[in-house]
């Protein structure tokens, strides 16, 4: 990471306001977990509607030989956002069936690995224990879709309350980050 000069004063203080609404949100995130989750399914469905929308732009006024399927996506695309705007907490249900489903194969992956793998007893350990929180929260996830939605929704506010923390103090620090591209790179 290359470090630049000073930002403008008037970007970190946004840098900070923006850092607490980020916060805020992740406190309201933490209290009432369901609801953000189904908030956040909700506001992706509308995103998802917009690309839609913009997938049968492309269709139809930029000629490819992917045209029409370009256009037959956008209307599925819209279709899909339409249920789920319509119906976001049947759509989280779903998502959140989804994530069952996700986090028990990923448990049984890491059984298979742990018990397959010729690693160090702390490895494999390690990837055995994984293993089973995986499937145990898999199998909370599927017969408590509430726990699902509370368990989704607290993973989402500790990610925002991670990152208000880190918008508050690059606005405080006051310095430009950059990104090192390749003439940066010494051989």
């Amino acid at each position: 990471m290359v470090v630049g000069k000073k930002t403008p004063s008037w970007v970190r203080i946004a840098q900070i306001g923006l850092g607490a609404i980020i916060i805020i949100l992740s406190i309201y995130a933490l209290a009432f977990p369901k609801t953000a989750f189904i908030s956040i399914v909700y506001v992706l469905s509308i995103v998802l509607f917009f690309v839609g929308i913009e997938q049968i732009i492309v269709g139809i006024f930029i000629r490819t030989k992917s045209r029409w399927s370009s256009i037959g996506l956008g209307i599925l695309i819209l279709i899909f956002a339409g249920i789920a705007v319509a119906y976001p907490t049947g759509t989280a249900y779903l998502v959140i069936v989804f994530i069952g489903v996700a986090l028990l194969f990923s448990g049984i992956a890491r059984l298979a690995e742990g018990f397959a793998h010729h690693a160090s007893a702390g490895l494999r350990a390690l990837r055995i224990g994984t293993g089973i929180l995986a499937i145990v929260l898999s199998i909370l996830v599927m017969v408590s879709p509430a726990f699902g939605a509370a368990f989704a929704g607290v993973i989402i506010a500790i990610g925002l309350l991670i990152t208000g923390i880190y918008v508050i103090a690059a606005g405080i620090e006051g310095k430009r980050v950059r990104i090192p591209g390749p003439s940066d790179i010494v051989e």
